[in-house]
């Protein structure tokens, strides 16, 4: 076929493509462009030569696609994550009030402690001198606080 003076517009037309695509392939391939009296570019082109064929619209779909699929893929992983975060979430504060009332419990047993071990030593030094009924009232002290201890 002989070489033809086409426009952007009848280039498209033509190659069934848009506008901006007609004048990629020109800018693409190098071809020769002039104006026309009405101010339009003009493309010497021989149309038979031109071997471009339109992408089918399905790559765009098939990325939108794939993309949804990953969003979807991400947002139940994202989902997994977030109830195991709030599972160990639930154990660190169930930890967190045992340790509160581990240590309460371990100030109290010094605080029994440091009480004992003044009682002790005090009986230790004036046991000859404490007459019996105070020397029994510090024993059943001691015991009873024993006896707290190991609850």
């Amino acid at each position: 076929m002989p070489v033809e003076m086409l426009t952007y517009r009848a280039l498209a037309a033509r190659l069934d493509i848009s506008v901006e695509a007609a004048r990629a392939v020109a800018r693409r391939l190098r071809l020769p462009r002039s104006l026309s009296s009405d101010g339009d570019a003009l493309v010497a082109v021989d149309v038979c030569k031109i071997r471009h064929r339109r992408r089918p619209p399905v790559g765009r779909n098939m990325k939108i696609e794939t993309l949804l699929a990953e969003f979807t893929r991400l947002a139940s992983t994202l989902a997994i994550h977030r109830t195991e975060f709030e599972r160990e979430r639930e154990l660190v504060d169930r930890l967190a009030a045992e340790l509160v009332t581990l240590t309460a419990e371990v100030l109290s047993a010094r605080q029994a402690t440091a009480r004992l071990e003044d009682e002790l030593a005090a009986l230790r030094v004036g046991l000859r001198e404490q007459p019996p009924s105070r020397l029994g009232r510090l024993t059943a002290s001691v015991v009873e606080a024993d006896r707290r201890a190991c609850r």
